[in-house]
C-alpha cells in the first residue's frame, strides 16, 4: 500500500481516463455529499468504476454514516473501497466491518487549528473497524471539511502517522509544487488531490496531474530509500 495516489473528484469517463494515463492508482468520486453538489451522476459512476476497475480502484467519497446504507451504495456503484467523511460512529463502523468485510474503507481525520487530542481519540476509536485513515483540512470561513484547497499543519498529520497503526493517506491542498514537500514531511503512505489539479474550468490539467504524480512518487521513492517510508 506504500506509495499509493489517488485522484478525487472525478467528472466523467474522459477525466477518468486521462487520470489513469497519467500514472494515478485510485480514482475518487464525491457521491451522496451534504449540500447535494456531486460533479456527476451516481449511473455515470458506476459506468466508469465498471470501465476502471481492477486494473485501477473506484472509492466513493461520501458523507453517509450508515453502515447499511453504505454497504449497499457500494454494491450499487460497484466499488470495493469506501472514504468516509461524515461521523461515523465507532459502533457503526464495527456494524460496516460486520456485515462487509470486503470494504477497504477510510475514514476521515479532519485536522483543524486545536484538535490533536480529538484527532488521537478517532484513531484509537476507529482503527480496529477501518483500514486507512485520510487526513484533510477544515475550512472554518465556509465549514467545508475537505475539498478546500487548503493545507493544514503537517506536523499534525505526521504525528498522526506516527500513532496510527493503520496507513495514512494525507490530503487537504497537495498539488504539484507542494506534494514532494509534503510527503517528505509526513512520511504518509498515501496521497490524495482534488482542487489542486484543476484548471480554471474546474476539470482536471493533465500537466497538473502528471506533475503530481511524477513528484509523488520520486518523492516516495526517497523516504523508502532512507528507511523511514
Amino acid at each position: 500500500m506504500q506509495g499509493l495516489i489517488q485522484v478525487a473528484g472525478i467528472i466523467d469517463q474522459a477525466e477518468a481516463d486521462m487520470i489513469i494515463e497519467e500514472g494515478a492508482d485510485w480514482l475518487g468520486f464525491a457521491l451522496r455529499l451534504p449540500a447535494k453538489n456531486e460533479d456527476l451522476s451516481e449511473a455515470d459512476a458506476a459506468a466508469i468504476v465498471r470501465a476502471i476497475q481492477p486494473a485501477n480502484r473506484g472509492v466513493i467519497i461520501t458523507y453517509l454514516t450508515d453502515a447499511e446504507e453504505i454497504k449497499q451504495f457500494c454494491a450499487d456503484i460497484g466499488v470495493t473501497a469506501i472514504q468516509l467523511h461524515g461521523d461515523v460512529t465507532p459502533d457503526e463502523l464495527h456494524k460496516l466491518r460486520a456485515i462487509a468485510p470486503e470494504l477497504y474503507t477510510l475514514k476521515s481525520l479532519v485536522v483543524k487549528s486545536d484538535n490533536s487530542d480529538e484527532l488521537a481519540e478517532i484513531v484509537e476509536g476507529a482503527a480496529p473497524h477501518v483500514d486507512m485513515f485520510i487526513t484533510d483540512t477544515f475550512n472554518p470561513a465556509t465549514g467545508a471539511k475537505g475539498a478546500t484547497g487548503l493545507t493544514h499543519d503537517w506536523d499534525v498529520s505526521a504525528e498522526l502517522v506516527r500513532i496510527s497503526p493503520l496507513p495514512l493517506m494525507l490530503a487537504g491542498g497537495l498539488n504539484p509544487d507542494n506534494v514532494a514537500e509534503a510527503i517528505e514531511k509526513v512520511r504518509p503512505a498515501a496521497v490524495d488531490a482534488h482542487t489542486g489539479l484543476e484548471g480554471a474550468d474546474r476539470r482536471k490539467d493533465r500537466v497538473k496531474v502528471r506533475t503530481f504524480v511524477e513528484e509523488a512518487r520520486k518523492a516516495f521513492a526517497r523516504i523508502a530509500a532512507d528507511g523511514r517510508g
